[in-house]
């Protein structure tokens, strides 16, 4: 997923965001990567630019949290039309994923092994480092998952790090692979399964201590011909982005082109499901109804028998989806662009109006800072 750059989406992401540079020049450039929800009316969006947009109201109102001190985003006359236009699409994000313990503790993860971490609800950010105050790996880290003080944060090269003390300190784990893991998911603090390239799935029942691996690069086609006859070479050949399981026994995997995958013995063996588009595919979760939801780039997926088939549930707008997460009766879905939110239970969803976070702005919806301003590009907060 962040290897490749699909043409599509970069032709539609210029064609809508090609906003002046004065955007860039007055401040923050936001583009939405990852986001979690403490509770029904509590939400953390990530940017991948180094903010948190922060509600506790369910969506009522914004405030801008930032991580890290701002990159200088100024334009210059002596750039080339290339370099304007990187600077506004904000083509590498730094930051990838966020996930939160309870409403104050939380841990955000970016490239080049950065973690920060935050025990006041985003308030103040705290870089974890080693005792050489170096990060704890080089490597690019995209997801990560917290249960109580435990957490995990996968990526490049096979990179599986683990936390024991809430995030203060990390280890590696051994995952025998040398893919890109895009996904991990712990369904308790010792099941758990981690999804990436060339269709690797990895499952630990003892914490990350120990990962299998039930699918992926070069083990391929041997475990092709040791397992189910569903799993053949060019299964889940590409990309892998997200893993979910609702049980110990019954998970779904998806991610490039549409690929979408499910087992019912808790990854030993999988088949593949019809997908009903080729898009980008990067999130899944249920809601209250039962409905099995998948973030689908241009649209959201449904099922609503299970997992068994799935039909398109097309939104108003496109916000290249990413991201279902929520808790309590109703969901939220999360693109570079916007976010959306479930209608109750139904397959209904409506924009979230008062937040606007294409290119700069995000105005209008902020709660004043202690200078008076808004929190937005136009006044960033230091």
């Amino acid at each position: 997923m962040l290897k490749r750059k699909n043409l599509a989406k970069w032709i539609g992401l210029i064609g809508m965001l090609a906003l002046p540079i004065a955007a860039s020049a007055a401040g923050d450039i936001c583009y939405l990567r990852d986001a979690y929800a403490t509770s029904p009316t509590t939400a953390y969006l990530l940017c991948g630019q180094g903010m948190v947009y922060v509600t506790n109201d369910a969506g009522g109102h914004w405030t801008m949290q930032r991580i890290a001190k701002p990159p200088d985003v100024r334009a210059s006359s002596t750039m080339t039309a290339a370099e304007r236009a990187s600077l506004v699409l904000g083509a590498t994000p730094d930051l990838h994923a966020i996930a939160f313990r309870d409403d104050t503790h939380g841990l955000v993860v970016g490239n080049s092994g950065t973690i920060f971490a935050t025990e006041d609800g985003g308030k103040t950010w705290q870089k974890r480092v080693d005792d050489k105050k170096q990060n704890f790996t080089t490597e690019h880290l995209v997801s990560v998952q917290v249960i109580g003080n435990l957490a995990w944060a996968g990526g490049f090269d096979g990179i599986m790090l683990h936390s024991e003390d809430g995030g203060l300190t990390w280890v590696k784990q051994t995952t025998g692979t040398t893919q890109d893991l895009q996904g991990v998911y712990f369904l308790n603090p010792n099941l758990g399964w981690a999804v990436g390239w060339s269709g690797t799935i990895l499952r630990t029942a003892d914490g990350g201590k120990t990962w299998k691996t039930l699918h992926g690069g070069a083990n391929v086609a041997a475990i092709s011909a040791t397992t189910a006859t569903d799993v053949t070479n060019d299964f889940a050949a590409f990309s892998l982005n997200t893993v979910y399981f609702r049980d110990e026994k019954n998970g779904w995997a998806c991610g490039f082109a549409g690929e979408l995958i499910a087992t019912n013995d808790g990854g030993d063996t999988w088949r593949t499901l019809k997908s009903p588009v080729k898009s980008q595919l990067s999130s899944v979760t249920i809601d209250k109804a039962g409905h099995i939801w998948i973030a689908a780039d241009e649209q959201l997926l449904v099922s609503e028998d299970g997992g068994q088939t799935w039909t398109v549930d097309t939104v108003n707008k496109n916000l290249f989806l990413s991201k279902v997460f929520g808790k309590g009766d109703s969901l939220w879905a999360l693109g570079e662009l916007g976010l959306l939110k479930q209608v109750g239970s139904t397959k209904e969803w409506k924009d979230v109006d008062n937040f606007h976070p294409a290119g700069t702005f995000i105005e209008e919806s902020l709660e004043p800072t202690s200078s008076g301003a808004p929190a937005g590009a136009t006044a960033p907060v230091k």
